[in-house]
């Protein structure tokens, strides 16, 4: 699977693409394109395979221009996954709910949907994210889930990075089984069928007594090695639940409101 890294072209034309000060040339004939149509295009073409058939000649294709066309709005696949990571994040919507407690699952529910919807979003590394208007907006929306409620600001900034990067890992797990299903052909109960009967002539389960008992109590609730969507909401109310226990250990803690 490919691996991109936000953050990798240069700063500068990084940001004006993300502002859409690079948005048209600025002389010459009348542009055929706009960055933002190529922008789209990368984005429904990774939806559609993958970020391994990203390339400034496979959008050109899909636009039914020249390659070199395309570098007089995006000067390269750097800077343009940049700018599709930040136009993906403008999906999200604001944190709606009465509690903070609603407002960070709403968060969490919303990027669960949004890596189901674009799954190559998982495969690009934010450690220096797009700072473009959408990046930008997406973290004020979700400090402002958690405002107000008696936590310090660097304890806000790690709270909203908890329940970010839960959502995030989650989905990236649910994404693994679907690709799985996909690639092999065969559905995780067809494979569990399979491995399960074979596993005993290799395992003594007086060996692995816990990890029988559990395993074998999971695999007939899940009929499958794993159940992501179930692990989801548990996972979820668990940080939850931690999270409040913060708050509420402050002498003035906000509790669930």
């Amino acid at each position: 699977m490919t691996t991109e890294y936000s953050g990798g072209g240069d700063p500068k034309r990084s940001l004006e693409l993300l502002w859409g000060v690079r948005d048209r040339p600025k002389r010459g004939p009348k542009p055929r394109l706009t960055a933002e149509e190529i922008v789209r295009a990368a984005i429904a073409l990774a939806d559609a395979e993958g970020l391994e058939a990203l390339s400034m000649r496979r959008i050109a294709d899909e636009l039914g221009v020249s390659p070199m066309s395309i570098y007089t709005y995006v000067p390269g696949k750097a800077e343009l996954i940049d700018v599709m990571v930040d136009r993906a994040f403008g999906e999200l919507t604001a944190a709606s709910g009465d509690t903070w407690r609603a407002r960070l699952e709403h968060v969490a529910r919303d990027g669960w949907d949004l890596y189901h919807r674009h799954p190559w979003l998982l495969r690009v590394t934010l450690a220096r994210p797009p700072m473009g208007p959408n990046t930008i907006a997406k973290y004020e929306n979700e400090l402002r889930a958690v405002e107000g409620v008696g936590l310090t600001d660097l304890e806000m900034d790690s709270v909203v990075a908890l329940v970010t990067g839960f959502a995030e890992s989650a989905a990236r797990a649910s994404v693994g089984a679907a690709e799985a299903e996909r690639r092999s052909g065969i559905s995780d109960a067809q494979w569990w069928e399979a491995v399960g009967p074979a596993l005993a002539t290799f395992v003594n389960e007086d060996d692995y007594p816990i990890g029988s008992r559990v395993g074998t109590a999971a695999g007939m609730e899940y009929n499958a090695p794993a159940a992501p969507s179930r692990a989801f909401e548990f996972g979820l109310a668990r940080v939850l639940d931690g999270i409040e226990a913060l708050i509420g250990s402050r002498p003035d803690g906000a509790g669930p409101s």
